[in-house]
């Protein structure tokens, strides 16, 4: 009998495995038709093996039974010649009897026919007793046992019938036993075991070989969506039809269309902001070449210091467009793949009021920093990202209040989230370019005014990095109803206990 255990390793191999060395990453999973196969035919097999392991144990039991009840009919012929005479017990067993009950075509037959007081009264007297708490069969109406024996060396299959006995002068029970070697049902078992391997072989062959056509069946949508998928253009990012694969298999299809739509927005976004970049560059260098060919033209030292000066001013603007374009690229490409840390929201705050403290000051602007000072306003966040969103509202805020006016950078903590809130008393915006003032080189009327060389990216840039922190932003009017307000929420951390 094959044991329990042996599938186990098998089994095993059939599922990925981790990588040697402890990484984490799954070996590669090898051919979808090798893996169908085998958790189809494998488990098949073991199944089928079960049950020729079951069908072969009942085969033996049938047989056992049908070698059983001719044992029991022999001694039942013997106990009809058992009888008592003269008050003795004897056995009226002719040599043609003898004969047929001491061999056999497939193998040897004994008996033994015991008296009253277990004497022998005819045949081997040497037959092996019947064992100790050996249950009466069931399946006969008769008073008989069925035991196994070792007999002349060889394993023996015995019956022992007690058959009353009695005349005028007595009663008792006389015990018939009857015995035969295994020779025959050896035979029996073995046939028995080939047929029914044979078929459960044929069986298992016929379904393999149905289950390997039908499995190339069903993968062949797959292999028509990899041709499909194969023989397109680099440039074609459009949707793949569902319509060519299998209802399971159709959300990874979704989730390719929802990929290739991805990335035609990523692309059309870098396109577009190729050519607003290209388009925002174009003029200041314009300028400058302009700027350039008049100081070559120029005789007059204050006019070719003017003409310096201008070129510095329009530099510095330059510089600051494209580093304010990088970062509007660095954010858009890259920053939501770092990682998140605690950054204390109030730290970062006073750091750039401390380094936009001397412009406002030039400029006459009171700017003030109201925040608490322990660690109830620290958010999950990049530090330098923080600072550029904090510097770009702040900065803003400058630019665009005037001379003698107000700034006020205010961080505090409420219900689950931090609040940071940079509020001027400039002109402000009007409501209806709110949802307008975060695109990319957008400009409101009112900023063009007061802020002429204004890039139109610096709310660009703070929302993105919003995005990136999980963070909303909201504009509404300063307190006190002149200027503009920016409130940009973010989802607080947990304090600690006792805070």
């Amino acid at each position: 009998m094959p044991s329990v255990f042996a599938p186990i390793p098998l089994l095993a191999r059939l599922w990925p495995r981790r990588r040697a060395g402890g990484d984490d990453a799954p070996a590669p999973l090898g051919s979808l038709r090798g893996q169908l196969l085998r958790w189809l035919i494998v488990p098949l097999v073991i199944l089928v093996a079960a049950n020729a392991v079951s069908l072969y144990r009942d085969a033996l039991d049938a047989a056992d039974i049908a070698y059983d009840r001719s044992l029991l009919a022999s001694t039942r012929a013997l106990a009809e010649r058992v009888s008592v005479r003269d008050g003795k017990v004897v056995a009226d067993v002719p040599y043609v009897a003898l004969d047929s009950f001491e061999t056999d075509t497939l193998g040897r037959i004994y008996y033994r026919v015991g008296g009253l007081h277990g004497e022998t009264v005819s045949g081997y007297d040497d037959l092996p007793p019947v064992p100790k708490n050996t249950p009466r069969s069931e399946l006969y109406p008769a008073l008989v046992r069925f035991y196994h024996a070792d007999y002349n060396g060889e394993p023996v299959r015995i019956a022992a019938l007690l058959q009353p006995v009695y005349d005028d002068s007595m009663r008792g029970i006389a015990l018939i036993q009857v015995g035969e070697t295994l020779d025959a049902r050896r035979a029996l078992s073995r046939r028995i075991l080939l047929n029914t391997l044979l078929r459960q072989a044929l069986l298992v062959l016929a379904v393999a070989t149905l289950v390997w056509f039908a499995v190339r069946l069903v993968l062949q949508p797959l292999m028509r969506l990899k041709q499909v998928v194969e023989t397109r253009a680099l440039s074609d990012l459009s949707d793949v039809d569902e319509a060519l694969v299998h209802r399971e298999v159709r959300p990874l299809v979704a989730a390719m269309n929802g990929t290739m739509a991805r990335m035609q927005n990523l692309i059309a976004s870098q396109r577009r902001f190729i050519a607003d970049a290209s388009h925002q560059l174009r003029t200041p260098l314009t300028v400058l070449k302009t700027q350039a060919e008049l100081a070559l033209r120029a005789n007059d030292p204050a006019a070719m210091e003017a003409i310096v000066r201008s070129i510095a001013a329009t530099t510095d603007s330059t510089v600051h467009l494209a580093n304010r374009l990088l970062t509007l690229a660095r954010i858009e490409h890259g920053g939501a793949n770092a990682a998140l840390a605690p950054v204390p929201l109030a730290d970062v705050a006073r750091q750039v009021g401390l380094e936009l403290a001397l412009p406002a000051v030039q400029k006459g602007i009171d700017l003030a920093l109201e925040a608490e000072d322990d660690g109830a306003t620290t958010v999950d966040g990049q530090a330098l990202l923080l600072h550029e969103l904090v510097s770009n509202l702040v900065d803003n805020a400058l630019r665009y209040t005037p001379p003698g006016g107000t700034v006020l950078l205010r961080v505090r903590r409420l219900i689950g989230v931090v609040v940071l809130d940079v509020q001027d008393s400039g002109p402000g915006l009007d409501p209806a370019e709110y949802d307008k003032v975060f695109m990319p080189f957008y400009r409101a009327a009112a900023a063009l005014e007061s802020n002429p060389g204004g890039t139109g990216l610096g709310l660009a840039i703070v929302r993105d990095i919003a995005t990136v922190h999980g963070a909303t932003l909201a504009l509404d009017r300063a307190e006190g109803g002149s200027g503009l307000k920016v409130s940009v929420t973010f989802p607080a951390r947990e304090l600690p206990a006792g805070v």
